[in-house]
């Protein structure tokens, strides 16, 4: 069967929108020859659509675009992901795909398997699929299954489930598996997704065409990187990752190709600068302001940004104040040269003398802490979102998970902002990123990256004055928030005993930082944000 691929990237609740992307992809690939074009994952809602599907006309509209869908279909037919409502007990609603053929009534299929773990929450809307069967699409029977239907245990992070839809179709006679997907970027997952489809396939001798979304919906990023494989479990096509594409595949072709998987760093790039276009665009923002420090967080989400949205849309911002080296100055504005992007200047110097007058007598007697060196974050803070409320920019937040998972932070200072770029970025990753970019030429001055990382807010300050080395502390989070290692089984591993339970006391005590903080892009496999969610009155110590 000739299967046409609609890569499309839905915004959530642009029903118009959606409609008009998945029209068009369809008309084309239906002449091209396409005999059934299929849609990622709710494609005409956008995923996850969470609590619009409350609004009392969301889903009714919704449904009305299906309609108009059937309406539009000519001899190739339409398998579109959409919201269908749950007319009796349990949740209100169904993740729906439905299948649009030319003078026939429309079938529909829904998701058996709602994940409802990490950044999913698909039980809060939806009711899972009393059964499954395959739709009739000419005489053959089309096993319909929608993201996560297709993920087997072995690729789970525990069997979470006591059916297996793909294995109900195929004993049902299904000739052809399809997955409609919406799944989330995350470094590795493409290599797991075709290893996991290319075992279901061989296993079951059936070809299988996976479509997944493109874009970014908030601090969700889909990748596309849609495919297909053959009855062997052999790749015959995939369709680039980070970009709308169409395709169509002869599910019977004898052509194999290996699969495409791009440097870490690379994806890693793609991934953020999809998310930093998306949110700025879906938000109906058409610049970016940020901070330059001279530093290598600052410089790395200048260079994304000027990738995103292009150099005339982003403005940097230095902000010396008395403990800013000159070095960090030049380095500063060598970026904003190597990006073509505005710089402005505007020193805190006098701000920060008036400021700290203020507190003369307040303060008389005590010694200058962490307190005075906040006041600078925070009067940079103050200059940047008057500039982002002037102009129209988006502020974009500089700091990396490593920091923020430690507070190593100014809440409403460098915290302040509307998208925090690389807030799922550990320290030594935002090293190799660098180093990447510089692949080809000089992008991130090498003096910002060979320097010792600090953040300039007292004499002669160093970030290891305070935190464990970046490559011990970056290992130490890993095992500590994204595998929920407790601090005696990281000790286990090797670490030092007072260094880990450092780390993890300032993890926790700074959990009411990330409630405050802006909404960051999610790139690995466990974020802070929708992913992870922790008590902020708490007195557990593990």
């Amino acid at each position: 069967m000739k299967i046409g691929f609609a890569q499309i990237n839905p915004t959530v609740g642009d029903l118009s929108g959606n409609f008009d992307k998945i029209a068009a992809a369809y008309a084309q690939l239906a002449a091209a020859g396409a005999e059934l074009v299929i849609t990622p994952e709710l494609a005409i809602a956008g995923y996850p659509p969470q609590d619009l599907v409350f609004k009392s006309q969301f889903v009714p509209q919704n449904l009305e675009v299906l309609e108009k869908l059937q309406a539009l279909v000519g001899g190739a037919a339409l398998l579109v992901g959409y919201v269908e409502r749950n007319e009796r007990r349990g949740k209100p609603f169904h993740n729906a795909a439905a299948l649009l053929q030319r003078g026939a009534a429309i079938q529909r299929t829904h998701k058996s398997l709602l994940p409802t773990y990490d950044v999913f929450d698909e039980d809060r809307y939806f009711e899972p699929a009393r059964q499954v069967a395959p739709l009739l699409l000419g005489g053959r029977k089309l096993g319909v299954t929608i993201c996560e239907d297709i993920w087997t245990e072995h690729y789970l992070p525990r069997p979470y489930y006591e059916i297996e839809p793909v294995r109900s179709l195929v004993e049902q006679g299904a000739e052809l598996i399809v997955n409609l997907s919406a799944s989330p970027f995350s470094l590795g997952k493409q290599s797991v997704r075709h290893e996991m489809v290319a075992s279901l396939a061989s296993n079951y001798g059936l070809p299988i065409c996976y479509c997944n979304a493109v874009g970014g919906n908030d601090q969700l990023v889909f990748d596309g990187n849609s495919f297909a494989m053959d009855r062997a479990g052999n790749l015959i096509a995939q369709l680039p990752g980070f970009r709308e594409a169409e395709a169509i595949v002869d599910t019977e072709t004898t052509a194999v190709m290996e699969p495409v998987f791009h440097e870490r760093p690379a994806d890693l790039y793609d991934a953020l600068t999809l998310g930093v276009r998306d949110y700025l665009t879906k938000c109906n923002f058409k610049s970016a302001v940020l901070g330059l420090s001279g530093g290598i967080d600052s410089a790395v989400v200048a260079a994304i940004a000027v990738e995103a949205l292009g150099a005339s849309n982003v403005w940097g911002v230095s902000m010396p104040s008395p403990y800013s080296s000159r070095g960090s100055i030049d380095d500063a504005l060598a970026l904003a040269q190597n990006l073509g992007i505005k710089c402005l200047q505007i020193p805190i110097g006098d701000a920060l003398g008036c400021f700290k007058a203020q507190f003369n007598e307040i303060f008389r007697g005590l010694p200058e802490d962490t307190t005075e060196e906040n006041m600078q974050s925070r009067l940079r803070g103050m200059i940047l979102m008057s500039l982002s409320n002037k102009f129209g920019h988006l502020l974009l937040t500089t700091g990396n998970k490593s920091e923020l998972a430690v507070g190593y932070c100014t809440i409403y200072g460098d915290m302040a902002g509307g998208l925090a770029v690389i807030s799922d970025v550990p320290k030594m990753m935002v090293y190799d990123l660098a180093r990447w970019m510089n692949r080809a030429r000089e992008v991130i001055p090498w003096n910002t990256i060979e320097k010792p990382p600090s953040a300039e807010l007292k004499p002669d300050q160093i970030d290891q004055d305070t935190l464990p080395p970046y490559e011990i502390l970056d290992e130490i989070l890993r095992l500590y928030v994204e595998e929920n290692l407790s601090a005696r089984d990281i000790v286990a591993h090797g670490f030092d005993e007072k260094t880990v339970r450092w780390v993890q006391r300032r993890v926790d005590l700074n959990e009411y930082k990330r409630e405050q903080a802006a909404p960051g892009i999610k790139v690995t496999s466990r974020a802070f944000g929708l992913g992870r969610r922790m008590p902020i009155a708490q007195a557990y110590i593990g």
